[in-house]
């Protein structure tokens, strides 16, 4: 399956001929949504071989389950949701590096004395840090060592765009689940890249 380098020209799907079944409309659906449900896929694996087969299970599992979209999301954030699902557990059967767990992403927090901050917390974006390209790699390594929650939130959040309440959808988890992990994702990266870009 090719994913087309830009984005396509997209109309907006006919979701009733959609979940009748239309090749036509089904093959809309793949043309616009490939190229970014590959990103998520690939920056979650972080393997593009592996990408490409998650890819098209994914659209194989969708068809397959059109009777059970029951439009509370959009279609697209339920096609994605199977995406990340897929992913995370090929991504598990690939494990090679130890991510953080839990109890580091806790002590990458910033610290509290009598209720205050002993340092300044800041908002920190690493979509911007991300831009430029000497510093793209370092910024995807740091991300990769985040656990798979964290940095699933973060993928979807701050590198694809994506609001708070579709995050949530396509998590099966609370908004403020959502925000929680972005915010401690954030934390513990600005802790991991600290000692490049300082």
């Amino acid at each position: 399956m090719e994913h087309p380098k830009t984005n396509v020209t997209s109309s907006k799907l006919d979701i009733d001929a959609l979940l009748a079944g239309s090749p036509d409309e089904f093959e809309k659906l793949v043309r616009q949504e490939s190229a970014r449900l590959f990103r998520i896929i690939a920056r979650l694996i972080g393997n593009d071989i592996e990408a490409e087969s998650v890819l098209q299970e994914t659209y194989l599992q969708a068809f397959l389950r059109l009777h059970t979209f029951r439009r509370e999301s959009k279609f697209t954030t339920w096609l994605y949701a199977i995406g990340i699902n897929l992913a995370r557990a090929q991504k598990r059967k690939l494990s090679r590096t130890v991510p953080l767990d839990d109890q580091d992403i806790e002590r990458m927090q910033p610290a509290f004395s009598r209720g205050m901050y002993r340092d300044k917390p800041e908002s920190w974006d690493p979509q911007k840090i991300a831009l430029k390209n000497e510093r793209k790699k370092l910024v995807h390594e740091a991300i990769d060592l985040l656990p798979p929650d964290y940095r699933t939130v973060l993928l979807l959040r701050d590198i694809e765009e994506n609001n708070t309440d579709d995050v949530a959808l396509m998590l099966e988890i609370s908004s403020g689940a959502v925000r929680v992990r972005l915010h401690r994702a954030r934390q513990a990266l600005k802790k991991l890249l600290d000692p490049h870009f300082s």
